[in-house]
């Protein structure tokens, strides 16, 4: 990243600094870090099972009111479950064999309209300097927090708005400005290929669209991005919203939030994000068992997405009179004390 923020951030130390993690026995972490193809697979088959049969409904009972509701569901699972699908598999920790985890990381990446290369570098700073301001590249709620863009973003429009304006920028041969300071030189031409074959496949959909005189292509490919953006912004909100920034311990500045199964699959488990921030090579199958041991070093998790959102909100709200508030969970007895504290604890 660049500015005044990102040289306070390296100047001060926080940009190298050693973050806090809570004590786990090694051999129980190595255990729980073992990688397994089997839970991948059968979620990865359910997945794109569901949205085969989803298109399928689509198509069939096209143009009439039946076809809303398959569609939506097709949404989710292209526009949302493709976020975490990308993160995952971007850690190379989901399946077992790595090149299932290339091949998913591929396709994800292609829904969510993240460039393969230049978002693995990207995610790669996030985990390093994760709410650092000026270094990490994927704070999704700034201080004091843009109401206006958090709303669009439900709808994909900020985010997709981006994206296809840097698929058009890498295309034509050139990295973001961000991207520059994170993207190694020699990886730049691959983000530039996969640019240009994307939108070469944009331009199919939309050829088939106008050949076919038909909303369908769009609908299945490239717009679900949009329609089906809600679930992963009303989830991915509440990884770091209202927390601490610029701290060097996860309890601070990462929320773990309860959800319902159906939220979970889409999700994959990155509800527990405060864990999967501190042990990032345990892979997601194994992220419940790693929060059962962990519990007693960590503050209290939001019972459900409802619960997640009353206690964000507010928080957000006085962050735009103040925008030095944030929030400061307690720790049971059994916790170790956080490491820093930074600003105002509400």
């Amino acid at each position: 990243m660049e500015g005044s923020s990102a040289r306070q951030a390296v100047d001060s130390g926080l940009a190298s600094a050693r973050w806090y993690q809570s004590p786990i026995d090694r051999d129980t972490l190595n255990a729980l870090a073992q990688k397994r193809d089997w839970p991948a697979i059968r979620d990865t088959l359910i997945w794109l099972a569901s949205m085969v049969l989803c298109a399928v409904l689509v198509i069939q009972w096209w143009p009439s009111w039946q076809a809303v509701f398959p569609l939506m569901i097709y949404g989710v699972l292209y526009g949302s479950a493709s976020d975490s699908r990308w993160h995952e598999c971007g850690h190379n920790t989901a399946f077992k064999t790595p090149w299932m985890n290339r091949v998913v990381y591929q396709i994800a990446c292609f829904m969510i309209m993240r460039n393969p290369v230049s978002w693995r570098w990207s995610h790669t700073r996030h985990h390093l300097n994760t709410i650092l301001v000026g270094r990490d590249p994927e704070i999704a709620l700034m201080r004091p927090p843009d109401v206006l863009h958090v709303c669009l973003n439900f709808l994909g429009l900020v985010d997709a708005y981006h994206a296809v304006r840097l698929m058009f920028q890498n295309a034509f041969g050139r990295l973001g400005s961000s991207e520059q300071t994170y993207v190694p030189e020699r990886e730049a031409a691959m983000a530039f290929r996969i640019a240009r074959i994307w939108l070469l496949v944009y331009a199919g959909v939309c050829l088939a669209a106008v050949v076919t005189s038909s909303l369908l292509p769009l609908l299945l490919v490239g717009t679900p991005r949009l329609y089906g953006a809600w679930h992963h912004v009303l989830t991915g909100l509440l990884q770091h919203g209202g927390l601490a920034d610029n701290v060097t311990d996860y309890r601070l500045n990462t929320r773990t939030v309860y959800m319902n199964r159906v939220s979970r699959f889409i999700y994959w488990n990155m509800n527990y994000h405060l864990e999967h921030h501190m042990y990032p090579r345990v892979p997601y199958h194994a992220l419940p068992e790693l929060h059962k041991i962990l519990q007693p070093d960590m503050p209290q998790p939001c019972t459900s997405i409802l619960a997640g959102y009353r206690q964000m909100l507010p928080v957000l709200w006085r962050q735009l009179k103040n925008e030095q508030i944030y929030l400061q969970r307690p720790l049971p007895n059994t916790a170790s004390p956080y490491v820093t504290q930074v600003g105002n604890g509400d």
